[in-house]
């Protein structure tokens, strides 16, 4: 287990969730080999997408077909929003792309959720390093997050 997955379990304990993470043999960077890793729907995987609103960092949590529409999300927002570089990522989250997990972050993050992961039962998310991934049911995902579902593209 990497350092960075054992921050993402202890922080999710100090939030009261219990994580169990599974470190993967193959990567699980991107949403399809995420899907094929664990077996379920490319759909119930979340992406963890770190963008600028108005220059503020927004965690945007993405079924994993999806796209993020900038145009639409900053309509929603009422916001300018911008990508965020990989340097910036890692600075707000404490992670690096690919191992982004949607919480338990040095700081609490904005975060939107794209409406599409609430149809499914459970869905999987990122824990730390592009190889490990863990389980939450969306209720869970929004109020760990304190996320607020908004259109995104």
């Amino acid at each position: 287990m990497s350092n960075a997955e054992q921050r993402f379990i202890e922080a999710a304990a100090a939030l009261g969730f219990t994580a169990d993470v599974r470190t993967m043999d193959q990567s699980t960077h991107t949403a399809q080999e995420a899907a094929a890793a664990v077996g379920c729907d490319v759909g119930a995987i979340v992406k963890s997408l770190v963008f600028l609103a108005d220059g503020a960092p927004l965690l945007v949590l993405v079924s994993g077909p999806n796209r993020v529409d900038t145009d639409v999300l900053g309509r929603e927002l009422g916001a300018v929003i911008e990508k965020s570089d990989a340097k910036r990522v890692k600075a707000e989250t404490g992670y690096s792309i690919g191992g982004v997990p949607p919480f338990g972050h040095p700081v609490t993050l904005r975060t939107v959720i794209d409406p599409d992961l609430l149809r499914y039962d459970d869905v999987w998310a990122a824990a730390g390093s592009p190889t490990a991934v863990f389980r939450i049911d969306p209720d869970a995902l929004l109020e760990l997050t304190g996320g607020a579902v908004a259109n995104i593209s």
